[in-house]
């Protein structure tokens, strides 16, 4: 109990030390601009109106806030160990797994705050557009919010044991392989080359699939998703989420922050 403690207050210093990072609203900013400039995309389409729009919506609630999950969340352990601070808080009866998990639910708090705001600006430009809103939509923005939980996981295992622009460059690489891992195997697949395939299918294997996430498409043309998707993906994502932040652990245990 008194660990759970320590973990929430953790959080609750991450959320409070991340909503005061400009980079955060610098971010948000733009996400709430490029999805209110959907209309003026959508604009010049005859056909499928409603649909552009709110591709290009969920496209920017999904790319702001993978922006905000990563270089936000990067950040956060650097800064204490730059500012020496982290040396006050481990001091106190308070392991550094402990202070792993509190960094990293807090900046989960934080884009899934920021993932509300979005998906609200997303409904009001949506109802003044005349666009339908779904059930499907609701369940495409959760498994986004699914998604940054994972991301942020990889963003804190990164910052764990290595510099913030390395941190980034590795977390932005696995989040775009990530989605484009399943084209990547299939292209695989038509090679002749049998290296080439094996290679395609081990990045596949090894990498996290977000694509598991993404039901964009499900959500925007009205299509129903099935309910072991979404179970799957959740599974998926509290299970990936769980050993990457048990092996970041581990290394953090090990980090000499002399």
């Amino acid at each position: 109990m008194n660990s759970l403690l320590r973990i929430r207050t953790l959080a609750a210093n991450t959320f409070r030390e991340a909503i005061r990072n400009k980079l955060l609203y610098t971010l948000l900013g733009f996400g709430i601009v490029m999805i209110a400039a959907g209309v003026l995309l959508a604009s010049l389409s005859y056909v499928e109106v409603d649909e552009i729009l709110q591709d290009m919506g969920m496209a920017a609630i999904r790319f702001f806030s993978a922006g905000i999950a990563i270089f936000v969340g990067i950040g956060l352990i650097h800064n204490e160990v730059d500012r020496r601070t982290i040396f006050t808080i481990l001091s106190k009866p308070v392991s550094r797994t402990e202070f792993l998990i509190g960094k990293w639910a807090g900046l989960t708090f934080t884009v899934w705050l920021q993932l509300v705001l979005m998906a609200l600006a997303f409904a009001a430009v949506s109802g003044l557009a005349g666009a339908p809103l779904g059930a499907g939509h609701a369940v495409a923005i959760a498994l986004i919010g699914f998604e940054l939980m994972l991301l942020v996981a990889i963003a804190t295992f990164f910052s764990a044991f290595t510099t913030p622009m390395l941190a980034a460059l590795f977390s932005v690489g696995i989040w775009m392989i990530g989605h484009l891992s399943r084209d990547l195997r299939a292209l695989g697949e038509q090679s002749e080359l049998e290296s080439v395939s094996r290679a395609t299918n081990l990045v596949f294997q090894w990498m996290p699939d977000f694509e598991v996430f993404n039901k964009t498409l499900e959500a925007v043309h009205g299509l129903a998703i099935p309910s072991s998707e979404v179970w799957m993906a959740i599974v998926y994502a509290v299970g990936y989420t769980v050993c990457t932040l048990l092996i970041g652990s581990m290394i953090f245990g090990r980090r000499d922050f002399k």
